[in-house]
């Protein structure tokens, strides 16, 4: 793995989101978006695309057999710390709608959408098996976490034990929580399929178009999320938002990637953990990669504040490559990639 190689990746990993967010902005500007498009759009990503894609990507797995529970484990405590640094500065802006957005942003990665192609890069299968077995649990956590995070701050009075059940409520009833469980209940239930007689086997796998349908809509997920984000973007709303956009920005590119990695380099020095090249090539993609495409749409969706949530993707995207690059530079000067 040649050092110019990850940062060529990095770079043409971030630009197609870029020049599709661009694309999205021109559109709108020329009045080939309207508003009442991009509304249906946006509607249309968080209930359909989107948990479409959650579920092919987690139902791609084979099983759970191979799992590393030290680094599912690990990866869990991060995301938990993560989501406690984010109450902290959620707390600092006054704004009811924009604190959900800020506490999402620090938690959440892209890790579903470059996750498994970045770790493949650095560490080949390895890196591929870590990163697909991480994001069963991984993905079900972000998701979970986004729903709380973007409902705690906006409800309207009430006792606690209301609030609380308005929100478990909206975690279940979530569109990509549910892909998600539909994912994790298809891997579970292929051994059951596998045991099958030969013939019926045959017969069924000849019927794929159920199969060729999901992954038309899980191909167009991205490039249409990216669009609406784009035309949702506003350029005039950066000045006024700019303290929150440094914060998202640190917590996402700065510190997930230093407690993430940091910690896991500290622990292994410690002889607590041990782990292998494509564990620390999954959790870069974990740990080092921008805010996910799918939190601005889900942010716009729940009642939030799309606009800061967008901000936080475009931002975050354009300074993740150096950061991708630092990481991988980091851990191949340890021997740990």
């Amino acid at each position: 793995m040649e050092m110019a190689d990850i940062l060529i990746f990095a770079v043409n990993s971030v630009l197609p989101v870029i020049l599709l967010v661009a694309l999205g902005y021109m559109l709108k500007k020329t009045g080939f978006f309207t508003g009442e498009f991009l509304k249906v759009a946006n509607k249309t990503v968080f209930r359909v695309l989107l948990p479409v894609l959650l579920f092919v990507n987690l139902a791609e797995l084979d099983g759970f057999s191979l799992l590393k529970w030290d680094a599912v484990l690990y990866a869990l405590a991060v995301i938990a710390v993560l989501f406690c640094i984010g109450l902290f500065m959620a707390r600092i802006t006054p704004d009811r709608y924009q604190k959900g957005v800020l506490l999402q942003g620090v938690v959440r990665s892209n890790f579903a959408l470059v996750g498994v192609p970045l770790a493949q890069l650095m560490a080949g299968s390895k890196g591929v098996q870590s990163a697909a077995l991480l994001s069963a649990f991984t993905i079900p956590a972000f998701n979970v976490l986004s729903v709380i995070a973007l409902s705690a701050y906006i409800q309207d009075g009430g006792d606690k034990r209301a609030r609380m059940g308005k929100t478990l409520r909206g975690i279940l009833r979530n569109p990509l929580i549910i892909g998600v469980l539909a994912g994790i209940v298809c891997v579970l239930l292929k051994p059951l399929a596998r045991q099958l007689p030969s013939g019926a086997t045959s017969f069924l796998g000849k019927f794929t178009f159920v199969g060729t349908v999901l992954d038309y809509l899980a191909r167009a997920s991205t490039p249409v999320a990216l669009l609406v984000l784009g035309g949702q973007f506003e350029r005039s709303s950066v000045r006024g938002l700019k303290k929150q956009i440094v914060l998202g920005v640190a917590g996402r590119l700065v510190l997930a990637p230093l407690i993430g990695l940091g910690g896991a380099v500290l622990l292994q020095s410690m002889g607590i953990l041990q782990f292998d090249n494509g564990t620390y090539a999954a959790l870069i993609a974990l740990f080092a990669t921008p805010a996910a495409v799918a939190s601005a749409i889900m942010a716009e969706e729940m009642g939030n504040d799309g606009q800061l949530a967008g901000q936080l993707v475009v931002w975050t995207t354009l300074l993740s490559a150096g950061v991708i690059f630092g990481a991988v530079a980091a851990l191949r000067a340890l021997g740990l990639v």
